[in-house]
């Protein structure tokens, strides 16, 4: 990189860190706080109500790390490009962070589901008792199960950061630089010779048409050189026969 992108960074570590620790807090404190309250009916409430308060900033939190995410990527195309393992630690983190995103959309609709049920009897935020209607019931099975997916994916795309990290250090740029040479020359030689049998192609194509006309104008000339030689042959053989005794 030419330049340092201090804000950029900002925005990508800070907001993933509030994402990850945010929805961790939320599985470990929340949901497991509810269970505390003595009316089950105030349960699904008050876990809601703290998740509520928590998702503005979350979804501010999302939006920066998405935004100096997209800024650092910006940045660094060239070494992406050209140091070997970038693309592909690029591709995982991105792939990583939709599933994060996913997770986090559907939790959050799950979650209103509960919410808009009203005050049903359950055992916490996540669990349901054999009393809670089916439907709240399903919907806090699956959040049990997004609670720790979540942070658990937030927290692989923070490894994949790291590992981004690792690789800006000189000793790696060059290293995977190097390394990248080969299929790069293999890239740039099979380019060539495409072009090169482009063409070849091409002036065959060209030259079709003239040896076609050439053919055309040789096969009469040979037939009739042919048709010469029997002549000339069969007129010797008849000479010789009147010469020979009889």
């Amino acid at each position: 990189m030419s330049e340092r992108n201090t804000f950029a960074h900002f925005l990508h570590d800070a907001g993933l860190a509030a994402w990850f620790g945010g929805s961790l807090m939320g599985a470990v404190g929340v949901n497991g706080a509810a269970a505390d309250v003595d009316d089950p009916r105030q349960r699904a409430r008050v876990a809601n109500s703290g998740w509520s308060r928590w998702t503005p900033i979350n979804a501010v939190a999302i939006g920066a790390h998405l935004l100096g995410g997209a800024m650092l990527l910006k940045e660094n195309k060239g070494r992406v490009k050209s140091q070997k393992g970038v693309l592909g630690n690029t591709n995982l983190k991105l792939a990583l962070t939709a599933g994060a995103l996913g997770a986090t959309a559907y939790s959050r609709m799950l979650g209103q589901k509960v919410m808009n049920a009203g005050d049903v009897p359950v055992a916490g935020g996540t669990e349901p008792l054999p009393t809670t209607p089916p439907e709240v019931a399903k919907a806090q099975k699956q959040l049990k199960a997004l609670q720790w997916a979540i942070p658990g994916l937030t927290g692989a795309v923070l490894a994949s950061s790291a590992l981004h990290e690792e690789q800006q250090r000189p000793s790696q740029v060059l290293k995977g630089s190097l390394q990248a040479l080969p299929s790069r020359a293999a890239g740039v030689a099979g380019t060539v010779g495409a072009l090169a049998g482009a063409k070849a192609l091409s002036a065959a194509q060209a030259a079709g048409p003239a040896l076609e006309r050439g053919r055309a104008a040789a096969v009469p000339a040979l037939e009739k050189a042919g048709q010469a030689a029997t002549s000339a042959y069969e007129k010797a053989l008849d000479r010789a026969k009147e010469t020979l005794p009889a």
